[in-house]
């Protein structure tokens, strides 16, 4: 992975047109061929990017950009589109390289993973009359956590959380977008589970008709009273 910090100015062209106008941020050009650029807020969000496979190149500047102050411009474009991105480099801050090796992937902790375990030995808890159709039901975007059907013959998917906030809302509703294309599963509808869930995520939960279950987890291993709750 290099990380470059620039100040830059960025400029897409493709389905639609973007400029970002010249401000220090860090371009990320990773081992997978994307470029990310960033901005010191946001969180984990970019700006703007290329997503991969797509080709780098630098060029030298036309004259009226270097009058300006760019020193090179590089061009990255979409193998499988014409959409092009354009940074105008004017001064570069930082320029690292590293290689992080091979990616083991997302490990659950312990609680989590046996939350799902005793949610799918337990299906009854999302819903009586619920059976199991498989855990880790793989998707092209990842791993639904649960798939299910419920009393009716509907599908159901089901993403796990210890604390459920707005982006595990956000990362359900990008499944249910993806499960919901598949005519042999089509309708589905999520149920966002979690031993504790924030407010917001809630209220988003229930703006996008996702239902939101409350595990005890200390009930569902036996040790207490069932407290489960579906809202």
């Amino acid at each position: 992975m290099r990380l470059v910090i620039a100040r830059c100015s960025v400029d897409y062209a493709g389905r639609l047109s973007a400029h970002l106008p010249l401000a220090t941020r860090l371009l990320m050009l990773k081992g997978d061929g994307s470029i990310l650029v960033h901005a010191d807020t946001g969180s984990y969000k970019p700006l703007n990017w290329m997503n991969p496979p797509c080709t780098i190149s630098v060029h030298e500047p036309e004259p009226e950009a270097a009058e300006l102050g760019v020193i090179e411009v590089w061009r990255v474009s979409q193998t499988k589109s014409a959409d092009i991105l354009y940074v105008s480099i004017h001064e570069v801050f930082s320029d690292v390289e590293h290689h992080l090796g091979e990616e083991p992937g997302l490990v659950k902790d312990g609680v989590e993973a046996h939350l799902q375990e005793l949610l799918a030995e337990h299906i009854h808890l999302i819903g009586d009359g619920s059976t199991l159709i498989r855990r880790e039901y793989m998707t092209a975007i990842g791993p639904v956590d649960i798939l299910a059907k419920d009393a009716s013959g509907a599908t159901v998917a089901v993403e796990l959380k210890r604390r459920g906030d707005i982006d595990g809302v956000e990362q359900l509703t990008r499944y249910l977008e993806l499960l919901n294309r598949d005519s042999l599963l089509a309708p589905v509808r999520g149920i966002f589970a979690a031993q504790e869930i924030k407010p917001q995520a809630r209220k988003l939960a229930e703006d996008r008709g996702i239902e939101c279950l409350v595990l005890d987890y200390e009930a569902m291993r036996g040790l207490d009273g069932n407290h489960s709750r579906l809202f």
